[in-house]
């Protein structure tokens, strides 16, 4: 490779990940007021998960279909436009919402939007990195997810507590609205070496390591949504932290310096991938993450200092294994169905993300945060069945 093309694909991966920490600024800055909405609104445990379950289900609706478009057709063009849906319906929600379900439908047209943002940006990565060095690009992409879910709840925790809580959703969601030109002015199409093939191709379903690393997938987002939904709520109401000051300020930073730590998860697992092999990282990745999950619910936690410390490195294991799940699709399946593998990878391995944080209000209603942490880590644990069958092909 040269120092040109090298320097070329280099910038379009930052291009790809600007758009991207952009866009992620409103993936959960709902869920860094969580508790401000519940008291404006009456909302129920069940309820505030169903809220954010409405934007994960509008991503679900639209990740196939977008996929197949940017299989088709120009992924920058299809990550531009979901970028602009989905801030200007988060925009719509921060200044208008009023309720559960103006609210819910909102979030769901978000929801929508950002289906086209974050699989077709990972089939736009790819086509600029060879499979070899892939891990560690996808690990910058998948890194920058991370990282702009971090800010989302530092920006907007921080606005909130001064402002209100619909400041603290209109400032993120405004600055998400840059995402959508930054990718169309400043990204380039790939030169594309494979068919754009047409109809609805589902043949990667036959593929035993693709549904093994959607498997994994899925155990994984079990886990990463229903914590990043509920983690303020919860860092709330352990003693460190409810007797700080500011009780909701002090769980939103904390909140965001653990999503921000998973980008840390996310190049490391991604590095380490390239290197060890991807599956091992997987494996370990998920090991540590679902027993750090269980470690937090069955815990008391008295010092602040202590539960930063466990929570932070807890946000760094929980995202080691996305990287290196991602690429291993991108190399089990044909570069030609590459947007729709992603988006079927999405559809699938996020549905246990949307029933993971509903789950969890159910189960705290029932019996408080004792017993439902420990949901979240048991799921992870799950999905160390599927590293195995991921096969050779995988890493």
């Amino acid at each position: 490779m040269t120092t040109v093309t090298r320097r070329r694909n280099v910038r379009m991966l930052a291009v790809a990940s600007a758009t991207l920490l952009l866009s992620t600024l409103i993936w959960f800055n709902y869920s860094a007021v969580l508790p401000a909405v519940v008291d404006a609104w009456g909302l129920t445990g069940v309820r505030a998960g169903l809220l954010f379950g409405a934007f994960q289900a509008g991503y679900l609706v639209g990740v196939v279909p977008l996929g197949m478009v940017a299989d088709r057709h120009s992924s920058r063009v299809v990550v531009a436009v979901g970028a602009a849906v989905a801030a200007t319906a988060s925009v719509a929600f921060g200044a208008l919402a009023d309720g559960f379900l103006a609210g819910g439908l909102l979030r769901f047209v978000a929801g929508v939007g950002m289906a086209g943002v974050y699989v077709p940006g990972m089939r736009f990565v790819s086509e600029w990195f060879d499979a070899a060095i892939r891990g560690r690009a996808m690990g910058v992409y998948v890194g920058t997810f991370s990282l702009g879910s971090g800010l989302s709840f530092v920006l907007t925790s921080v606005v909130a507590t001064e402002f209100g809580w619909r400041a603290g959703l209109l400032v993120t969601s405004a600055l998400a609205l840059l995402a959508a030109p930054t990718m169309y002015l400043f990204g380039r199409d790939a030169t594309r070496t494979t068919n754009r093939r047409r109809g609805f191709d589902l043949s990667v379903l036959r593929n035993g390591s693709f549904l093994a690393g959607v498997g994994v997938y899925g155990a994984h987002n079990w886990e990463l949504y229903g914590v990043r939904n509920w983690l303020p709520a919860f860092l709330v109401s352990t003693v460190a932290i409810g007797s700080t000051a500011t009780p909701a300020a002090t769980a939103g930073l904390l909140a965001g310096a653990v999503t921000a730590a998973g980008g840390v998860g996310n190049l490391s697992g991604g590095w380490l991938s390239d290197r060890v092999g991807r599956r091992r990282v997987i494996g370990l990745g998920l090991a540590l993450s679902g027993a750090g999950a269980v470690v937090l619910g069955v815990r008391s936690w008295r010092s602040a200092a202590v539960l930063a410390a466990v929570v932070v490195g807890y946000g760094v294991v929980l995202t080691m294994d996305s990287a290196p799940t991602s690429t291993a699709i991108t190399v089990v399946v044909d570069d030609d169905r590459l947007g729709t593998a992603l988006s079927l990878q999405a559809l699938l391995g996020t549905l246990p993300g949307v029933v993971s944080p509903v789950l969890f209000g159910v189960v705290l209603d029932a019996g408080g945060y004792g017993l439902a942490m420990p949901t979240l880590g048991v799921g992870a644990l799950l999905g160390l069945g599927g590293v195995y069958y991921l096969g050779k092909d995988g890493g």
